[in-house]
Formats: structure tokens, C-alpha cells, sequence
């Protein structure tokens, strides 16, 4: 099984790092590596959206619904499998991000990444064990360039 955490960030620091995908990477493996500093916590507080649970898990529903042969199920608190045939992912919801584990991302790109598209715009999903990240959807209008802000800093 692969683990994988999905994290919503907010429109303006998406279309600013949307062809920085490194950076954002670095910043957030940083901030998970280093969560007792409170510059970084402040950050990634400031760059993400939370996750509506209730809210999020109904509207998937709804789409798998649409898809016969899928369902999701609540194993515990939020804790989530959606099956359809033999592929399976299972979520873990918290408030700053989603960790799902799968065999394959193909089964989150076929049973999550659909319904996600439709509720969160700008998703940035991590490997957590290798170093491939990116976006869930792509930004659909122009993207803006500044250099006003930097995400973090290793000093």
C-alpha cells in the first residue's frame, strides 16, 4: 500500500506556486519535519484551507452514486474505504489534510481525484515515500507571477 496526503491550498498561493511545485514541496515536508516551529506552523496555517469532513464525504457520496459500482463506507471516526470492485482507497480526514492509501494512485486518480476536482479546486497531493508531489487539478485560468512573497525560509 502507498500513503499519500492531499492538502487544499488556497487560490492565491496556488496560482503563485503552481509551476513552483518544489517549493511547496520543500515547504511542506519542512513544515511536517519541523512542526514545533512556530514560523512554519503559521504558515501552512495561513496557505491552507481546512477540510469540511461532513460536508466533503456527502458530495462524494453523491458522486460515486453516480458511478454503480462504487460506495464509501465510514470504518471509524474520520476514518473512510471507498471500494468499488477490488480497488479500495482508505482516507483519513483531518482538518489541514486528507491521508489516503492505495495500491496505486490510478485507483485515486479512478475513485478520489473525480470527486475532489468537484469540491476543492487547487489540491496538492505528496508521496510519502518517495519525492513525487503535484496538483490534483490543474488551475484553470491564468496563472499570476509575483515575487512579493517567499513561502519559507531555512534560516
Amino acid at each position: 500500500m502507498k500513503e499519500y496526503s492531499i492538502f487544499s491550498i488556497k487560490e492565491e498561493f496556488a496560482r503563485r506556486y503552481f509551476y513552483k511545485s518544489d517549493l511547496l514541496f520543500r515547504f511542506i515536508k519542512t513544515y511536517y519535519s519541523e512542526m514545533d516551529r512556530k514560523d512554519l506552523s503559521l504558515q501552512f496555517k495561513y496557505i491552507t484551507n481546512h477540510f469540511q469532513s461532513t460536508s466533503m464525504i456527502t458530495h462524494i457520496k453523491k458522486q460515486l452514486m453516480k458511478q454503480n459500482s462504487a460506495h464509501i463506507q465510514q470504518i471509524d471516526t474520520n476514518l473512510y474505504q471507498i471500494n468499488q470492485g477490488h480497488d479500495y482507497i482508505t482516507l483519513h480526514v483531518s482538518e489541514k489534510q486528507i491521508k489516503f492509501r492505495c495500491e496505486s494512485i490510478q485507483n485515486a486518480e479512478k475513485l478520489l481525484f473525480p470527486s475532489l476536482r468537484l469540491y476543492y479546486p487547487y489540491l496538492f497531493v505528496v508521496d510519502h515515500n518517495y519525492q513525487n508531489y503535484g496538483w490534483v487539478s490543474p488551475v484553470s485560468s491564468k496563472i499570476t507571477y509575483t515575487r512579493e512573497q517567499v513561502l519559507y525560509s531555512q534560516h
